[in-house]
């Protein structure tokens, strides 16, 4: 009965320490389950910050905006200036050509020879800035017909081969490589008869 008493009694303090356990440990659960929802935040906090970030990000992408819009503004003053402004070197280097004229014409006692003399002055002149500018002259007597640099203006007979231009009637001009004015000219062709 002794063994029995003793069973009974070890059943009951494991009973009891069990029931304690289990005790401790819904507590301990409870206490980890509230530390858990304590450290998770709630929806609302989460909403909030999501606001937050949105709005950052949203006048991040207003100020992005702007500055790109600043910057294509600025571009087009730039090419509006670039465009008004391409030919003020050119500009300034004829002005001294019109100075030239401007003196000729003030002269009250001109001679033949000394008009001769301004005349090629300014002639020289002017070359010079075409010559820094790269602006050159087409005069293409002798040369076969080129109807991207050449204006032909008539056909003459000669004895040169057909579509030769014989005669430059007005010089033409290119800048670079691109044509800014044809030559007009004179073309030969096949004299009647032969």
């Amino acid at each position: 009965m002794q063994e029995s008493h003793n069973s009974s009694s070890s059943e009951q303090e494991l009973i009891s320490m069990s029931t304690e356990t289990s005790s401790t440990s819904n507590a301990g659960d409870t206490l980890i389950s509230e530390s858990v929802i304590e450290s998770t935040p709630s929806l609302e906090q989460l909403l909030k910050d999501a606001e937050l970030k949105a709005t950052e990000h949203h006048d991040a992408w207003l100020r992005a905006k702007a500055d790109a819009e600043n910057i294509r503004k600025r571009a087009q003053i730039d090419i509006a200036n670039a465009h008004k402004y391409a030919i003020e070197k050119f500009s300034i280097e004829l002005l001294a050509v019109m100075d030239s004229l401007d003196a000729a014409m003030v002269v009250e006692n001109i001679t033949l020879e000394n008009f001769r003399n301004g005349v090629e002055l300014t002639h020289k002149q002017l070359t010079n800035v075409f010559e820094k500018f790269n602006i050159k002259a087409i005069s293409p007597v002798g040369e076969k017909f080129d109807p991207h640099q050449h204006q032909a203006m008539c056909m003459v007979e000669s004895e040169l081969p057909v579509n030769t231009v014989t005669q430059v009637m007005q010089r033409g001009y290119m800048l670079f490589d691109r044509v800014i004015r044809p030559a007009m000219v004179a073309v030969s062709k096949n004299k009647e008869g032969a």
